[in-house]
């Protein structure tokens, strides 16, 4: 099994995103020294407290300041794009970074209604996904499916791709298409165990991938002690709850946030969140083999869920990959 890693460059209360930016590249060096595979970052807009929204950019920063781990994006939310745009800004990745970049493929707006019309995307933009992850597959192929039209940078890089998703259409469109998958499970794992199960019943081999890659996600909060993780835990549950419950300008107390998560509207936050790993590095650990064997998961990528960076650098340096792990042991 291997571990990775997926960041949203979060921007803590009273912190400028410059520095949430900045911000991204101790992290990625931590799973980097850990054996992580690769770190993604995930396409977010008009959310304050998210600053990954320009994803190939925060690529290319992390990139400059890393040596060998995989980056890519976790996602891309490609009905905000033209497929011909994300092959380039990923051709560049790729030629300036070889063999380390990667493109995940979202269909959701990644924010609400009303930045969707600043996006210059309706609705029913992601009617087409289906056929804008061929089209920008063949750009990166050099299979073009638009003659006259290639990707300069892009063309032939065939920089890889993965379908993400959190409910039963990613998981047959990555089947249909022969692609990897990655669930995210993170934040929506109601569907886990059935969109897994029909990702590999369904998969169609393709020339790149003859063998279905499955990749779930898990939120991390590891700490040196139990007791310190259960109260990073219970801050983050916190910190989801203003940010999902509350307006902008809402003031509450951490004991009446508590109150809220125990209330019915607070059961959906604490769902969201069913799938982390929490507690000592052995009990987190315990629970990630538990999570690959239940859901026969090549990866887990790890979301580091705790509301302080140095908390998430911490949790990242407490969990090296199980590579790294029986290095150690040995």
């Amino acid at each position: 099994m291997k571990y990775s890693l997926l960041d949203v460059a979060a921007v803590a209360p009273g912190e400028h995103p410059g520095e949430a930016l900045h911000g991204a590249v101790p992290l990625a060096l931590a799973a980097e020294r850990g054996g992580y595979e690769r770190v993604w970052y995930a396409e977010h807009h008009n959310m304050p407290a998210i600053a990954s929204a320009a994803t190939s950019v925060l690529i290319a920063h992390v990139a400059a300041n890393t040596e060998h781990i995989r980056l890519g994006a976790g996602g891309v939310m490609l009905p905000n794009h033209s497929p011909l745009v994300i092959a380039e800004q990923f051709g560049t990745l790729a030629a300036l970074h070889p063999d380390r970049i990667d493109l995940g493929l979202g269909r959701a707006p990644g924010s609400d209604q009303a930045t969707m019309r600043a996006l210059r995307r309706s609705p029913e933009s992601a009617d087409s996904f289906p056929q804008d992850v061929l089209e920008l597959q063949g750009f990166l192929s050099g299979d073009t499916r638009i003659p006259g039209v290639r990707a300069t940078p892009g063309d032939g890089s065939n920089v890889p791709l993965y379908i993400l998703g959190s409910s039963l259409f990613g998981a047959q469109l990555a089947a249909a298409l022969g692609l990897p998958y990655a669930f995210a499970s993170h934040f929506a794992p109601d569907a886990l165990a059935t969109a897994t199960e029909i990702y590999r019943a369904e998969y169609r081999p393709s020339p790149g991938n003859p063998e279905p890659y499955l990749i779930v996600a898990a939120n991390l909060i590891a700490a040196d002690t139990e007791e310190e993780a259960e109260a990073q835990y219970q801050a983050a549950l916190r910190w989801r709850a203003r940010r999902f419950l509350l307006r902008a300008d809402a003031e509450l107390s951490d004991a009446e946030l508590d109150q809220l998560l125990a209330s019915p509207a607070g059961e959906h936050v604490r769902g969201m969140m069913r799938v982390t790993a929490a507690g000592t590095p052995e009990q987190a650990a315990e629970y990630l083999e538990r999570l690959a064997k239940q859901t026969v998961a090549d990866e887990v990528i790890l979301a580091p869920a705790s509301p302080q960076r140095a908390q998430r650098i911490r949790a990242v340096e407490l969990m090296p990959a199980p590579s790294r792990q029986a290095v150690k042991a040995s």
